[in-house]
């Protein structure tokens, strides 16, 4: 990881910290939280296995299932992860280590 990049990613997680804290102005900072997510048409288009992308991403393999089978929806924390992973999956190899 670049050091841009990393300083980056720093700043915006101190400011969403700031925000937690209250510490922030709520109209500076606005997160849109996705009420539904395709996790199934996440996971396939980057053509992983259910228990693959579970692994990828720390995620149950139960979760995934019951996800793609309508029997549950993901945590907000989770939607706004699978964003990430639907939008730039490589950021999330990178900052996980691994090989997403």
């Amino acid at each position: 990881m670049s050091k841009k990049n990393f300083n980056r990613i720093m700043r915006g997680l101190e400011e969403a910290a700031d925000f937690v804290a209250g510490k922030a102005d709520e109209k500076a900072f606005r997160v849109h939280v996705p009420e539904i997510v395709d996790v199934k048409a996440i996971r396939k288009s980057l053509a992983l296995t259910q228990q693959e992308f579970a692994a990828s991403y720390g995620f149950t393999v139960g979760a995934v299932r019951d996800w793609e089978q309508g029997r549950r929806q993901p945590e907000a924390s989770a939607r706004i992860l699978l964003k990430v992973i639907e939008k730039r999956p490589e950021v999330i190899a990178e900052v996980l280590g691994a090989a997403a």
